[in-house]
């Protein structure tokens, strides 16, 4: 058993089984659905299907991340248990959540002086943020210290690739991403922008993609042109789906068929309620590890 807990947000985006059979540690965020709050827990106290449905029906969402105080509380048992922290938090291009967990820590080291507690910001988001989290899994189970482990996340953290794309661009509008005038002309011409997340870890619209069919191609071009070892590409992949499931079937159809050494079949997991509160139905997400991002 290691010595220190391997943690992050609910917004990395993994089911809970895929938490536990990882032994990765995880904290809710919360959000609100026609002003009633709920935990961020992976679909439990709503499942996804019923919150991109009310979504769609015009439901309002509101998201909040954590507080100083709800760090604390989820931190120290850990450390009461004598166990060192390493948590990764959710992209600061995206919340500032990090803020909070930093003030946290800082109380809980002067509490817990023989006791290692690190923050690290991911620079990624949903499950491109899983992807990130899998791979420590990874590397904490074949031996590798805290420390170590701490250097090697922000020295790769850039290497997760995340690539979003919409059909529905409702909640970019509502959310001010785009205008209202260019999402009326989008949906009138069918246009499903492509997004990524930069090196500084925020989400940015790429390219303006006229249709389904052409994004869905799009979106695997793009792991063509990043992802390492380009076609022999040999390590893990996962889409995350806001209430699409068979648009990210389609795409994790063609994955397959296009890398054929691909560690494992293509992962699709639900894009949580936080992050869909702000993407909205209709999204699906790609991640996949690739050349450092630089812009």
């Amino acid at each position: 058993m290691s010595s220190y807990v391997l943690s992050c947000c609910s917004t990395a985006d993994l089911s809970a089984e895929h938490f536990a059979a990882r032994d990765i540690h995880y904290a809710c965020f919360h959000f609100e659905l026609d002003g009633v709050s709920y935990a961020d827990d992976l679909g439990k106290s709503i499942p996804f299907d019923e919150f991109y449905r009310r979504m769609a029906n015009g439901s309002d969402t509101k998201t909040s991340q954590l507080g100083t105080g709800e760090y604390i509380a989820y931190f120290e048992p850990f450390l009461k248990q004598g166990l060192d922290i390493l948590h990764l938090t959710l992209s600061s291009g995206i919340s500032g959540t990090i803020n909070s967990a930093n003030v946290a820590a800082e109380e809980l080291r002067e509490k817990y002086p023989e006791r290692k507690i690190y923050i690290v910001d991911s620079l990624a988001a949903s499950s491109g943020y899983g992807l990130l989290m899998d791979r420590l899994a990874d590397l904490r189970d074949g031996g590798m210290g805290i420390d170590e482990l701490r250097d090697w996340a922000v020295a790769h953290r850039l290497e997760v690739h995340h690539w979003f794309f919409s059909t529905d661009l409702t909640f970019f509008v509502k959310g001010g991403r785009i205008s209202k005038a260019s999402g009326w002309f989008g949906t009138a011409l069918k246009i499903c922008p492509l997004m990524n997340v930069s090196f500084e870890g925020k989400l940015i619209p790429r390219y303006k993609i006229r249709g389904k069919k052409a994004v869905i191609e799009a979106i695997v071009k793009k792991m063509e042109e990043f992802a390492q070892d380009g076609a022999a590409y040999a390590g893990k992949c996962y889409l995350s789906n806001a209430g699409c499931y068979e648009d990210a079937r389609a795409v994790a159809d063609l994955v397959e068929q296009r890398f054929p050494q691909l560690k494992g079949k293509v992962l699709i997991n639900s894009i949580g309620t936080t992050i869909g509160s702000h993407t909205g139905p209709g999204t699906v997400a790609l991640f996949f590890w690739g050349s450092k991002r630089v812009d």
